[in-house]
């Protein structure tokens, strides 16, 4: 039996994307890209996000994504502070939206968020970070507001 010559890089790429299969991060960014904290009483929980920090990217959001692995996310930056509002459309899966201070601490949660809705869903407070998880997430992990939030490092020019 002959097997084809395969050179490594398309080795490595065929790889990779069956462990993104297998590992529910298909539409999400891996595992090495940027990292946020959270300061939780049960310890640290880390995040792999997606950075949203241009007005298109934060206007796409997660929309149309079917599926989000439990340590992933999509965090939007914001050029200032202020109250937020956002909403699920074409989002087909639940979310919790954690939204973040300029100071870096969380200044509200909504949990659960209903798939596909139009209904806004504001801050109550000023935010310039929002952080988008799975639904139930803030849950599973003891996220209140309060607390701090360690933000991946970005410089200020990349924010429109």
């Amino acid at each position: 039996m002959q097997f084809p010559i395969v050179a490594p890089a398309a080795q490595v790429a065929t790889l990779l994307a069956s462990l993104a299969l297998l590992t529910g991060t298909v539409g999400c960014r891996a595992a090495t890209g940027p990292r946020m904290t959270i300061e939780t009483p049960a310890g640290e929980v880390v995040v792999n996000v997606e950075l949203a920090l241009t007005p298109a990217k934060r206007q796409r959001g997660l929309m149309f994504r079917n599926r989000l692995g439990e340590y992933e996310g999509m965090l939007f930056v914001f050029p200032d502070a202020r109250p937020r509002s956002f909403w699920m459309k074409n989002t087909p899966v639940p979310l919790d939206i954690v939204y973040i201070g300029e100071r870096g601490r969380i200044v509200s949660i909504a949990e659960r968020t209903e798939p596909y809705s139009t209904r806004a869903i504001p801050s109550g407070r000023a935010a310039e970070y929002v952080l988008e998880v799975n639904g139930g997430f803030a849950d599973r992990h003891g996220l209140r507001p309060g607390q701090a939030v360690g933000l991946p490092h970005f410089s200020a020019a990349e924010v429109h």
